[in-house]
């Protein structure tokens, strides 16, 4: 007898092994007709997979988001089957599914083109309109191996090999056709849908290798239902016009070019918003108590060997070495080991704790140049990184403390929510499980009495330590994950930092890494992009562009100008001989949040025709309402809030 518990807490009995087909069939039609698989004791299966013990079960419908995964997994399936009845000889690798869709990795003479994607898209609907069940079995590991090489799939074979003996080799077909694959897999390959595009097509080495030979990667989106699936299509076309390189571009901010591969060049006006976005940023930890340092670019390896990262980062990392000298140095890709050290410096007191150590450090990771883009994800970047040296009890007061500021940081530069993704353990790391243990522990605790509803993150964490993703939702929908908050027993103990606590012992600090925009360089453009380059006055490059109408009104102009700057105001003075309509249009453009238009008239009266960006109607102020008007609207929110509370 194997009793089945539903999340109702109902139980039924079956005399035997019994499928989940069976189960939703005992139920009612209607389930059976909707489960596509099952979580047997929290597992993703089969829906046809036995069930032979007793067993709490739920049931997954279209519904579920993680039908959602399960669509677009079943859906590279049809992709490979749709490509080699297209392309005989074509070759499969691998095509698993990832954010938003999914792909398929392929070993063909010729690469594809986007112009193959109609006839690829109408073969795969014949494939999903013929709904062949998906159907697992079990072989042998030398037969698996036999069974690709007779057909000339090499990749599969060699997966086959390499995979560790205890591996369980199991393939799906779905009709005729079959593929090595762990599964688990809908009931057939109608429960796909119509709801997919493929989209782009892109060079791939075999295992990321470049030493291997070059794939060709087609990428796909699938959803739920059309309506998914237009809305993600147009948030696309959206995130285009969006996009910061060409924003960029067109602002003057920025530019990227070969000579300095992963770096960025700042253009005046960019630099102007970087440094707005970091002297707010160094003011908001000031007032929080954080004390900023500076560590060094160029580190001995014995540091990075010391703290473990020589053997976790050592291929991500620029190395240099000296000629007369019998060392090897690497340029930091990240801060913490560095902030360790000075701790160290001194005898610490438990009465310093906690320390709140923070730099704005400039870093450096090699990136291969195929996973560069733009200014979102670089080789060389600035982190607004913090360390805070605390003892195990302050961690819950941190965390509250930080996530406190964390929210207020983000709703000023206009992000209102965020979600939290709690990353637990991974598989290779430092420390023991009892350490672990302890860390992750804290962390949920310090979450609860932050308020931090979280979900969970399986095993990405960082090799020291559980950590906290803070998710920002930008204008279309986007997520970007940007703040964490890690919390590490590890690093200390690897480097030797000590306090002299209440009880004059000696005893090891707990470090708490934490950065709130992460990359300012990511983040800047996750801003351009949520904004389209219509920044808020306060972030604007450029805030007011003082326009003459006629040569006779430049004097005035200049005037203006002049007393806009004085009050603190980023300005332009345009005082070109050229129509105002094409003054507007141009400074619209550049997105200008506001345009003070002057003439023979505002001269006489000593006023300003304000135009905002977006806005049709203008307002007609006298100049020193203006001035103090934009004085106000252009401050930071932080300096703002501190002239409101005096």
């Amino acid at each position: 007898m194997v009793a089945i518990t539903l999340p109702d807490g109902s139980e039924r009995r079956f005399d035997g092994a019994v499928t989940g087909t069976t189960v939703a069939t005992s139920i009612g039609p209607g389930l059976a007709k909707a489960a596509l698989a099952m979580k047997v004791n929290g597992v993703l299966t089969d829906l046809s997979a036995e069930i032979t013990d007793d067993s709490r079960l739920v049931f997954i419908t279209r519904r579920d988001e993680t039908a959602l995964e399960m669509i677009r997994h079943d859906c590279a399936h049809v992709l490979a089957e749709a490509v080699q009845a297209l392309y005989p000889g074509t070759q499969v690798t691998i095509g698993p599914s990832i954010e938003n869709g999914f792909y398929y990795d392929f070993a063909r003479n010729e690469p594809f083109t986007p112009a193959d994607f109609p006839a690829i898209e109408a073969k795969m609907r014949e494939i999903v309109a013929a709904n062949a069940p998906f159907l697992r079995e079990m072989r042998d590991r030398d037969e698996a191996i036999a069974f690709f090489e007779a057909k000339g799939e090499r990749f599969k074979a060699e997966l086959i090999r390499d995979l560790p003996q205890s591996e369980t080799i199991t393939f799906y077909s779905q009709g005729a056709w079959i593929d090595l694959c762990r599964g688990p897999h809908m009931r057939g390959t109608g429960d796909v849908g119509t709801a997919f595009k493929l989209m782009k097509v892109a060079g791939a080495y075999w295992r990321g290798d470049h030493r291997n030979p070059m794939l060709s990667r087609i990428y796909g989106t699938a959803w739920r239902d059309q309506k998914e699936l237009d809305a993600h299509l147009k948030m696309l076309e959206e995130a285009e016009k969006r996009d910061h390189r060409r924003i960029g571009k067109d602002m003057h901010l920025f530019h990227m070019q070969e000579e300095a591969t992963g770096s960025v060049f700042w253009h005046p006006k960019g630099w102007k918003l970087y440094r707005t976005a970091e002297s707010y940023m160094r003011r908001r930890l000031e007032v929080a108590g954080y004390e900023e340092v500076k560590t060094p670019q160029l580190v001995d390896r014995a540091l990075w060997e010391a703290s473990g990262h020589w053997d976790k980062y050592r291929e991500n990392m620029f190395q240099a070495q000296v000629d007369n000298e019998d060392k090897t140095l690497a340029l930091k890709p990240m801060n913490c080991p560095c902030h360790v050290l000075i701790f160290r410096q001194g005898l610490r007191s438990y009465r310093e704790l906690p320390l709140r150590m923070a730099e704005f450090g400039a870093c450096h990771r090699y990136e291969p140049s195929g996973a560069l883009h733009g200014i979102m994800r670089v080789r060389a970047f600035t982190q607004d990184d913090a360390h805070i040296f605390c003892t195990e009890a302050q961690i819950a007061p941190e965390t509250v403390r930080f996530v406190e500021l964390l929210s207020s940081i983000y709703q000023d530069f206009g992000f209102e929510s965020f979600r939290v993704k709690f990353s637990d353990r991974p598989e290779s790391r430092a420390g023991t499980n009892e350490t672990w243990d302890r860390a992750e522990g804290a962390l949920k605790e310090a979450c609860a009495a932050a308020g931090v509803d979280f979900e969970l993150n399986p095993g990405e964490g960082a090799f020291y330590g559980p950590k906290l993703e803070f998710v920002l939702r930008d204008a279309i929908g986007r997520d970007w994950q940007c703040g964490t908050l890690q919390v590490d027993f590890v690093l200390p103990e690897r480097l030797d930092a000590e306090y002299v606590g209440e009880d004059s012992q000696r005893h090891r600090p707990v470090m708490l890494h934490r950065a709130i925009l992460g990359s300012f360089e990511r983040f800047l453009g996750i801003l351009i992009e949520n904004y389209a380059g219509r920044f808020p006055l306060w972030l604007a490059p450029v805030q007011v562009a003082v326009a003459s109408i006629v040569s006779d009104a430049e004097p005035y102009a200049i005037e203006v100008a002049t007393a806009l700057k004085a009050a603190g105001l980023a300005v332009v003075t345009d005082t070109a001989n050229i129509k105002i309509n094409a003054k507007i249009r141009d400074h619209s453009l550049q997105h200008v949040p506001v345009i003070a238009v002057v003439g023979r008239k505002e001269a006489e009266d000593r006023t300003v025709a304000l135009r905002r960006l977006g806005v049709e109607q203008q307002e007609t102020l006298p100049l020193d309402e203006a001035v103090r008007l934009l004085g106000r609207e252009a401050m930071a929110p932080d300096l703002a809030r501190h002239i409101a509370a005096k």
